[in-house]
């Protein structure tokens, strides 16, 4: 796909959709899984810079990431819906943006296990946070934001794999845009 075809796709998923991610909407289950990623900032952010930041590592790590990262969302998850506590989600998931913005920025190549390691430490934050918010069947909620989810990492990757030839200093650019998006979720 050429890169002028896919850019409007994924400004799409920019639009704001949190006046739909919240309850009183009638939306449970697999469509309040679905609308949950893209119903705040944090959480967008986070999944679109972990396709981005994937997508800039050696061969081994672009699906490792962010398949480490699914898996770990779901450990959230079942964390938050057993009752188990979490300290410091919140913060969790703000440092998450900044950490993983400026690691785009700075086009940092960590070690294998230090990457998933990582990414399962973020991703276990933001799984909570969707397990605490979770509504209706919580199978069909989880399908959803996993879902959601997986499709923002391949936004973000795909949008990664298109600039980099071209213009590499535009996802090192963005990576900054995401680590002042988690140093402003910080304060």
């Amino acid at each position: 796909m050429k890169t002028r075809h896919f850019l409007p796709l994924l400004a799409l998923t920019l639009l704001p959709g949190a006046a739909f991610a919240h309850p009183g909407h009638g939306e449970n289950g697999l469509i309040a899984g679905l609308l949950h990623p893209f119903g705040g900032a944090d959480h967008l952010l986070a999944m679109l810079a972990i396709g981005i930041w994937a997508a800039l590592q050696p061969r081994a790590l672009k699906l490792a990431v962010p398949a480490t990262f699914l898996a770990a969302l779901l450990g959230g998850f079942v964390l938050a819906v057993s009752g188990a506590g979490l300290p410091q989600v919140e913060t969790g998931i703000a440092l998450s943006v900044l950490l993983l913005g400026l690691l785009i920025a700075g086009a940092v190549r960590l070690p294998a296990p230090v990457a998933l390691a990582l990414s399962a430490a973020f991703a276990l934050c933001h799984g909570y946070a969707h397990g605490l918010e979770a509504s209706g069947s919580l199978a069909a909620f989880a399908a959803g934001f996993l879902a959601a989810s997986l499709t923002l990492h391949l936004g973000g990757g795909l949008l990664a794999a298109a600039v980099q030839q071209r213009l590499p200093l535009l996802a090192r650019s963005a990576g900054a845009a995401i680590a002042a998006g988690g140093a402003l979720l910080m304060i």
